[in-house]
C-alpha cells in the first residue's frame, strides 16, 4: 500500500510541476516580447526620460533572454530525447 502511495504522490506531483513550469514558461516568454517591442518603440524617442527607461528594460531583458534560451534548450533536448 506505501508503494502505491508514493507511486500515486509521484505522479501527482511531477504532473502538477510539468503544468506550473509550462504556465511559467509562456509567462516568461509574454514578458520577454513584451519588454523587447518597449524597448524598440522607446528607443526611437529623443526623450532623456524614456532614453533611461530603455536601458532599464535592456537590463530586465538580459535575464528574461537567458531563461528564453534555457527554456527553448530543454524543450529541444525533450523532443530529442
Amino acid at each position: 500500500m506505501v508503494s502505491t502511495v508514493t507511486t500515486t504522490t509521484v505522479t501527482t506531483v511531477t504532473t502538477a510541476t510539468i503544468g506550473v513550469i509550462a504556465e511559467l514558461s509562456l509567462v516568461l516568454i509574454v514578458m520577454l516580447l513584451g519588454m523587447l517591442i518597449a524597448k524598440e518603440v522607446v528607443s526611437g524617442s529623443d526623450r532623456p526620460l524614456l532614453k533611461a527607461f530603455g536601458r532599464a528594460l535592456s537590463v530586465a531583458v538580459v535575464p528574461l533572454m537567458m531563461g528564453f534560451v534555457l527554456i527553448a534548450a530543454v524543450r529541444v533536448l525533450e523532443v530529442l530525447h
